[in-house]
């Protein structure tokens, strides 16, 4: 079988996921193929230039590219398409793409005039590189549809729910699953059956919002009975958080037990200090947050070593969730 390699920029906040993700795939017991990671170097220059090289030979090699979401929005555009760039001219049997959180997410339709869809001009930049992509936990689902290559979503809800059982166990009995806003109520029903799988009973609950002006809160209604329930709240992002802990509020004051919070990709651009109303907060480490007293990290890198692996030797990927 082919050689496989995974590259990543060790300058990066993000360097230890995609480490995560190598070392899931060379533990793989009964692997039947090579695999090796490679390192992007980077070279400045004094005008503020930079020129990208891959460490190692990829020529002939399946590639997977983990790109950074840690870094600044427009360093990441850039970087991708350097990196991109470089692997294409090294001349590798195949560029897989891995976000593991996918920026430009929130900007999938055009709202006014005169703007383009980033997302999709992301899409198109990587359609014309690679030949797959793989994310987890999209902001919407049909931001697939802009990729002219297969792109692959994962989800991150079994991994959430098997740590619920492992370290919260508590919290799954007289378990309500919120979400913090209508758009989000696929995601909540999703993430329900899921426990329903898996044995636990649940039951939904799904706030509103007024916002009287953009980014401000105004009033938040729950439908839904959470007295005396332990409530668990499900996102995809968590950016400054205004409306979750609104939502945690809200929660309490409507007599609900515990109250806890999970975001796949924490950005917390206002850090993880202020999230006190919460008995835990949670994310993933697809994004690099700082620590706090209630925070905790799910991690994700066996899921995406998994995905991997699989698309390596041409697995299912849908048979992870099933």
């Amino acid at each position: 079988m082919e050689s496989n390699v995974i590259i990543a920029d060790p300058g990066g906040r993000g360097y230890d996921f995609a480490k995560g993700i190598y070392r899931h795939v060379c533990e793989v017991e009964g692997r039947e193929f090579p695999v090796t990671f490679a390192d992007i170097w980077r070279t400045e220059f004094r005008d503020g230039e930079y020129k990208l090289r891959i460490s190692h030979n990829v020529r002939r090699k399946k590639c997977f590219y983990v790109h950074d979401p840690n870094k600044a929005p427009t360093q990441w555009v850039t970087d991708l398409l350097f990196v991109l760039e470089a692997i294409k001219d090294s001349s590798p049997s195949e560029i897989n793409v891995i976000f593991p959180y996918l920026r430009f997410a929130r900007q999938d339709r055009k709202d006014e005039s005169r703007v383009g869809v980033n997302v999709k001009a992301v899409a198109d930049m990587v359609s014309f590189y690679a030949n797959r992509g793989l994310t987890i936990d999209l902001h919407a689902p049909q931001i697939q549809e802009f990729f002219n290559i297969p792109f692959d979503n994962l989800f991150s809800s079994p991994v959430v729910i098997n740590y619920l059982k492992r370290v919260h166990p508590e919290l799954l009995n007289n378990l309500v699953v919120v979400s913090p806003d209508a758009g989000g109520g696929k995601r909540v029903e999703s993430f329900q059956k899921r426990l329903a799988k898996d044995g636990i009973i649940s039951e939904m609950a799904i706030c509103y919002k007024r916002r009287a002006r953009e980014n401000e809160v105004e009033e938040i209604k729950i439908m839904g009975d959470v007295r005396g329930k332990n409530c668990f709240v499900v996102d995809d992002i968590i950016d400054t958080g205004g409306t979750l802990i609104k939502t945690g509020l809200a929660l309490k004051e409507q007599g609900a037990e515990r109250v806890c919070a999970y975001g796949t990709h924490g950005l917390f651009s206002d850090g993880t200090g202020k999230f006190g109303v919460f008995d835990k907060i949670m994310a993933s480490d697809t994004l690099v947050a700082e620590k706090s007293d209630n925070f905790e990290v799910v991690s994700m890198t066996e899921l995406f070593g998994e995905a991997v692996y699989r698309t390596i030797i041409g697995a299912s990927l849908s048979s992870l969730f099933e």
